[in-house]
């Protein structure tokens, strides 16, 4: 019996020993928003005691296993990922509040962007990136900065070993990534081809893990020599039959695939598990599902717990892990900088960008650095910098270190926009920037169709001097034809008959105040002709009346705009607070419409201000807002009544409000406003229903064609719309009914995909 009780004591200590020295690899597969799977594979783990002691990613199982390395548990891991933030960061939209309003572009009716970079020889370069990675970029450098301060950028010293893959394809060679900043070996593997940019990584342009090794149990065997493997793999097919009828519409997507290696679940040893949750329905990009994602993994992983526990006898205790956690974060140095270091960039490039840095200012504290980076590339030129902190071990602080990736200093915008009224038109924009001491964008865009043409020539020249500023020259051409044909439910009996040359001659002084607000002075020279008739009637032999007004104009403007779209907005706000000083001479050569008779020349001068109001307040699926619009002047009146009529402020409330001439809703001094409402019927699909009121507080009358100011103030004038929105990658698809209380056209019925915006007037900000 003693000897029994011997064997069997050396029987549990040899086994007790292996057990005990049981070493563990968890390796987590590429295949994006799937990925995030992964996080409830490691949160059951955890929670069942099953021991991780090194792990291997790739692409987005690159990120999960960074993230976990880096100190993270799985349940902080799933906050982040479940947070908007995360959406914003993969969908490349700034940070609420993070935009900087001083370079937002003035919308346009581009919906097509073509990047490209354009050297001195004039050889073009297209960036084939197609996301934005801004927001990304940042936020994986700021969570990860400390944890690489604390491994000292050897990822053997984190939480837990680590090893990323990364691609070259260049040499078609995978890249083990160990050393260095985990948040730039983080950043590459996920670089999709055509999605995302490349970083450099030792001077080496590096891509997504998974074009070469997207399962990496080998490098898990090679450097860690586990006793047991755990695979998680999420990547399958992306259809196991051909989708027919929907193949058109996946084909730019799955193209994506063709470039990703494929799992293979024998790459597991008989030794190892293998883990492959239920994914079927979810796509690789498929982030708004991050939470049923997470509880895929999870499920699947307990499902095979028993399985775990037979092969895996070694336990953790969920408090000694929790321990070691918060004895490793606990080294984190706070994120004090003090260098900048500029990579890429020119002298006086880099004295143009450490303004955005509190130049001369050190050291600077992490909101110093978010607030100077987010202010930087809010203007697309700097949309290819890439951040990153660096950590200097004897002073014991940070150095932040933006580096220049190929720059797009050429950029062409497409758009257009097709309606069932005669008011289509397609549009054209040019953008090329210029960049030394001062950054210089000169750009021009057309408007083309029967009913507009316009011409916009400018050069915005931003100088980093007393704070900052920009001057900007332009030139604005615009052509009118007003002669309007019928709409679907409404035969128009009087046809307003009105040509317009609009031309502008300008230069802006442009300064930021805060983040999100700008202050604009201007000086303009007005030179603008029209021609039209006074009478409800045009006969062949009719000729027009020609206005023409020429002179000078001084305009402030105080403005800010966070709508979260350029047209149909359902989120956001927009506020403008504006005065004008106008010193024009009106010349007036009658028609045979006119009567009166003879050449009339005067000059005019009056000053004007002018309050618009936009927000709206969201709640679930519902949105509602208000559009509130202001005037006071001391206009006088034009020589005749029409010329009075083109002249005065407009509401202009509705999506085709500038492509009518309504002499109801026009007025020297007047208050307007209407309240809206947004019903998001599907993610694309919008439902609005806006109505207004126009009150003029002295209306303008015609009187013998003559131009009389009403003291009536009971009039008020009405107008509504209700619509059915689509946003689609043209820009909005409409088909509304609006009325207008006007005797000319109340109701209409208005179809148009394309964004409905023009450029601005001589008279308008």
């Amino acid at each position: 019996m003693r000897a029994l009780r011997i064997f069997l004591l050396l029987i549990f200590v040899l086994v007790g020993g292996v057990a005990h020295s049981q070493k563990i690899s968890v390796v987590l597969s590429g295949g994006g928003a799937k990925g995030l799977a992964h996080i409830g594979v490691l949160k059951a783990l955890e929670e069942n005691e099953i021991p991780i002691d090194n792990l291997v990613g790739t692409s987005m199982g690159g990120i999960v296993a960074g993230c976990y390395a880096a100190g993270m548990s799985p349940n902080q891991i799933e906050d982040i990922v479940t947070s908007p933030q995360f959406l914003n960061w993969v969908n490349g939209r700034l940070e609420r509040g993070q935009s900087y309003y001083y370079f937002k572009k003035e919308d346009d009716a581009s919906f097509l962007k073509l990047n490209l970079s354009l050297d001195s020889t004039f050889n073009f370069l297209f960036n084939t990136s197609i996301a934005n990675d801004l927001s990304l970029n940042f936020a994986m450098a700021e969570k990860l900065a400390q944890p690489s301060a604390i491994s000292k950028n050897n990822f053997d010293s984190l939480f837990v070993p680590l090893r990323i893959m990364a691609a070259e394809i260049f040499t078609q060679s995978e890249v083990e990534l160990k050393r260095g900043a985990l948040s730039d070996a983080l950043r590459a593997t996920q670089t999709v081809p055509f999605f995302y940019n490349p970083i450099r990584i030792d001077g080496k342009y590096l891509f997504d893990g998974g074009v070469y090794n997207n399962f990496p149990i080998d490098i898990a065997q090679k450097n860690f020599s586990p006793d047991v493997v755990i695979g998680s793999n999420v990547s399958s097919k992306v259809y196991n039959q051909y989708p027919y009828g929907e193949d058109e519409k996946l084909i730019s997507r799955s193209l994506l695939y063709m470039l990703l290696d494929k799992s293979n679940p024998k790459d597991v040893p008989t030794s190892g598990i293998y883990i492959q949750p239920d994914l079927s329905t979810y796509s690789a990009f498929d982030f708004g599902s991050a939470q049923a994602l997470i509880d895929s993994g999870y499920q699947q992983t307990m499902k095979q717990m028993p399985e775990l526990k037979s092969k895996i006898k070694r336990r953790v205790a969920c408090e000694e892990v929790a321990a070691r956690r918060n004895a490793f974060n606990r080294k984190t140095p706070p994120i004090v900088v003090n260098d900048i270091q500029l990579e890429g960039f020119t002298r006086g490039q880099k004295l143009y960008i450490n303004k955005f840095f509190k130049s001369g200012k050190r050291p600077l504290y992490f909101n110093d650095i978010k607030t100077g980076y987010f202010k930087l590339v809010s203007e697309p030129f700097f949309n290819n910098v890439y951040p990153s902190f660096g950590f200097d071990t004897t002073q014991r602080n940070f150095n932040f270190r933006l580096s220049r990736r190929p720059q797009n200093n050429f950029q062409v915008d497409f758009g257009g926009m097709i309606a069932t009224r005669s008011i289509s038109h397609i549009f054209l924009g040019i953008n090329y920037y210029s960049f030394n001491r001062a950054l210089i964008r000169y750009s021009a865009n057309f408007f083309a169709g029967n009913f507009y043409k316009s011409a916009l020539l400018r050069a915005r020249i931003d100088i980093p001097l007393m704070g900052q500023f920009y001057v900007e020259p332009e030139l604005i051409f615009n052509n009118w034809s007003f002669l309007q044909g019928d709409d679907i439910v409404q035969k128009v009996f009087n046809p307003t008959v009105l040509e317009r040359i609009d031309r502008r001659y300008a230069v802006n002084l442009g300064i930021p105040v805060g983040n999100q607000y700008k202050l604009v002075f201007s000086g303009a020279y007005i030179s603008n002709n029209d021609q039209y008739i006074d009478t409800p009637v045009l006969v062949s032999t009719d000729t027009l009346d020609a206005l023409k007004v020429t002179g000078w104009r001084g305009s402030f403007s105080f403005s800010t705009n966070s709508l979260n779209r350029k047209q149909y907005a359902s989120e956001g706000k927009a506020y403008t607070i504006a005065g004008d000083w106008f010193n024009l001479d009106e010349q007036l050569t009658p028609g045979n419409t006119s009567v009166r008779n003879g050449r009339i020349v005067t000059n005019r001068n009056w000053v004007q201000a002018r309050v618009t109001l936009e927000q709206y307040f969201r709640k679930g699926v519902y949105s509602s807002g208000y559009y509130l619009d202001g005037v006071l002047s001391n206009q006088p009146t034009f020589s005749n009544y029409f010329g009075t009529i083109i002249y005065a402020p407009a509401f202009n409330p509705m999506q085709d409000s500038r492509t009518l001439l309504l002499q109801n809703f026009r007025a020297f001094n007047y208050v307007a406003g209407g309240w809206r409402n947004v019903v998001a019927l599907r993610r694309n699909l919008d439902f609005r229903a806006e109505a207004y009121a126009f009150k003029p507080l002295a209306e303008i009358k015609d009187v013998n064609q003559e131009a009389v100011l009403s003291e009536d103030i009971t009039k008020v004038y009405f107008a509504g719309m209700a619509s059915f929105v689509m946003h689609s990658a043209i820009g909005p698809i409409s088909l509304s009914v609006n009325y207008y209380d006007d005797r000319n056209r109340q109701w209409g019925v208005l179809l148009h995909a394309g964004f409905l915006l023009f450029n601005k007037t001589s008279m308008e900000h």
